[in-house]
């Protein structure tokens, strides 16, 4: 399947660890620039198929909440959400992990699900113009942070 954006990396860890990170979603703070952490919801105390997350954001003095919604949860594969703001489609998220020699290659892809108008008014609230080359930078530092953790 194709994206709109793919950043990947080969990790020294084994594809069950790096999965339990890319899956616990309250610790993507840690990694993120952008995510600050947030909670499961309704009952949720952890990844699976249907089970939701509320999720807190910042850029710069700029704060806003999301909704996510776990699409794929298949432990040491494959862990993706979709994102949710304000009942308005955002972005899908997701995290391929395949064993390779070294390692784990892990590849964090985004897919922008947001309406033209949508994408507009968010880019200039949040001072984001281009939120491809954004995420691609906060996607390159999330796997370094990830790399570290783990490896």
């Amino acid at each position: 399947m194709t994206h709109q954006i793919e950043v990947s990396r080969v990790i020294n860890a084994t594809p069950a660890s790096v999965y339990s990170v890319v899956s616990d979603l309250p610790r993507m703070g840690e990694f993120s620039p952008e995510n600050t952490g947030g909670k499961w919801m309704k009952g949720a105390t952890g990844p699976s198929v249907g089970a939701k997350f509320q999720g807190t954001n910042a850029i710069g003095r700029k704060k806003w909440k999301t909704i996510a919604t776990v699409t794929k949860a298949l432990p040491a594969e494959e862990f993706a959400f979709d994102v949710t703001a304000t009942g308005m489609k955002v972005a899908g998220w997701g995290f391929a992990i395949e064993a390779v020699d070294g390692g784990t290659k892990l590849t964090q892809y985004w897919d922008d699900h947001r309406n033209p108008v949508t994408r507009k008014l968010t880019g200039i609230v949040l001072g984001v113009p281009d939120r491809r080359v954004r995420n691609t930078a906060n996607m390159e530092a999330t796997m370094d942070k990830i790399a570290a953790a783990t490896g």
